[in-house]
């Protein structure tokens, strides 16, 4: 019984090692997150930093002016949008901003953590490959 138990515990182990692993792909990346709910962007930013990644936050228009992303766009190696979560006028001003400066675009089918985290995840793996 004890050394099934032991077992058991090893697997996990090498499933947590096996998930960081994954996640260190990103290390030194900035992201743009423009739009969705403020209420998580402190829970989007840990996801991020768990990839070791830095992540910025727009709101999209509601507070902040659209103008601002068009500073940011330069500094930062990919944007994240969800779409259902963003002004019209700040997702016409990313994509054009993401041509300009020959950024990636990401939109995102909404504005869920595990929408962000499986776009990081997704980044991670194919960055691994390369």
């Amino acid at each position: 019984m004890r050394e099934k138990h032991r077992q058991q515990q090893q697997a996990r182990q090498q499933d947590s090692d096996a998930q960081k692993g994954d996640k260190v792909g990103l290390e030194g990346r900035s992201f743009l997150y423009v739009g969705g709910r403020d209420c998580q962007v402190a829970h989007l930013r840990q996801i991020a930093s768990s990839y070791g990644a830095n992540l910025i936050h727009h709101d999209g228009g509601l507070r902040e002016a659209v103008s601002r992303i068009d500073n940011v766009l330069p500094s930062v190696d990919c944007v994240f949008c969800p779409i259902d979560c963003i002004s019209h006028d700040a997702c016409i001003r990313v994509k054009t901003g993401c041509k300009k400066w020959e950024k990636a675009f990401v939109p995102l089918r909404n504005g869920s953590k595990s929408s962000f985290e499986r776009a990081l995840q997704s980044m991670s793996q194919g960055d691994s490959t390369q």
